[in-house]
């Protein structure tokens, strides 16, 4: 787990930690309520979609806005796709080149992006959106920015991990909500709960009787034949939201996990880590698995960082969602493409 993601976050209740920081917590609620609040600087001139979550960390928002840029395709829309490019040094607008930027200079998220559709990253939401539109997209996607008010927004999505909900329900930096979760609710038209291998979390029925909109389940299924893991020792890594997620999917799989090994959300592999995880795989004679966000951060690497690339596989993923609720989400989207 990330280090700025504790795991007294995720208790159920709030402990001696979180009642500690409530003082702190209730300032930033505050701040962040106001900010919900206020008016959008810019409104742009095609439908804005925006793939956000209520708590910090990664909840699976880059599957939804991939999933909703498809969906667009295939409407035949020229989707656009706008970050801030967490993690980047690039403060945009740009449009990312995945042959000529690296995650060192737009984040990962970003890169994916743009193996999809069109995609720019801008610290200023609002200049990124008017880039896009420039560029001739026809619909502009957001991911993350629920809580971002410069430019308005015409479907609002919020991401939910089904195993750890919205933890102990208390703002940062007490808990893990980005804002008290009713402005939250404010301002969101539908959530998606990333659903895991566990069963229904008890706060997904409270979720649902304290919002009125759709609340639509999902998950993140292989997005090829699988049939190379069953039985075979792997060594697994991972440095997104919730590592334990892909090593699920693995054990799930039929994959013989000999190694786990964590990392914080984005991070940046070492000639350490790279040196680490080769003799891993070495010493077990097993295969190196990762996800595809992991795998693009190792992307123009040199030496052992590129060794570790070509000797890597992904497990690639998409969001697929319940019957039924799959057309709820498309009915969503063409409502809004109607009013356009």
């Amino acid at each position: 787990m990330p280090p700025s993601e504790p795991g007294w976050w995720y208790a159920e209740q709030p402990g001696s930690m979180a009642r500690a920081l409530a003082p702190v917590a209730a300032l930033w609620g505050l701040v962040a309520r106001r900010r919900l609040a206020s008016a959008p600087r810019y409104r742009p001139k095609v439908p804005v979609l925006c793939a956000g979550n209520f708590t910090a960390g990664g909840t699976g928002k880059t599957p939804l806005a991939l999933h909703l840029g498809h969906l667009l395709h295939e409407a035949g829309e020229r989707p656009g796709f706008l970050s801030r490019g967490y993690g980047g040094t690039l403060r945009g607008p740009v449009r990312v080149d995945p042959e000529r930027h690296g995650t060192a200079e737009v984040g990962d998220e970003p890169l994916l992006l743009a193996a999809a559709a069109m995609a720019v990253v801008a610290r200023d939401r609002a200049a990124g959106a008017v880039d896009l539109e420039q560029r001739g997209a026809s619909v502009i996607v957001m991911d993350d920015g629920l809580q971002n008010p410069q430019i308005a927004k015409d479907l609002t999505f919020a991401v939910v991990d089904g195993e750890r909900g919205i933890g102990n329900g208390e703002v940062m930096p007490a808990g893990p909500l980005r804002a008290p979760l009713a402005s939250q609710l404010a301002i969101t038209d539908a959530i998606v709960i990333m659903q895991g291998s566990s069963p229904q979390a008890p706060f997904v029925g409270d979720l649902r009787s304290r919002f009125p909109g759709p609340v639509l389940e999902g998950t993140l299924a292989p997005a090829e034949d699988t049939a190379w893991l069953a039985g075979v020792p792997v060594v697994a890594y991972a440095g997104i939201g919730r590592p334990a997620k892909l090593f699920a999917s693995l054990d799930e799989l039929g994959a013989r996990l000999v190694e786990r090994v964590s990392f914080p959300d984005h991070h940046r592999f070492s000639e350490a880590d790279a040196r680490r995880l080769l003799a891993l795989a070495s010493r077990h004679d097993a295969m190196l698995v990762t996800t595809a966000k992991d795998r693009i951060r190792l992307a123009g690497a040199q030496g052992l960082l590129a060794e570790l690339r070509e000797s890597s596989r992904v497990l690639p993923v998409r969001l697929t969602l319940k019957p039924g609720d799959d057309e709820r989400l498309l009915a969503l989207v063409q409502g809004v493409l109607r009013k356009a």
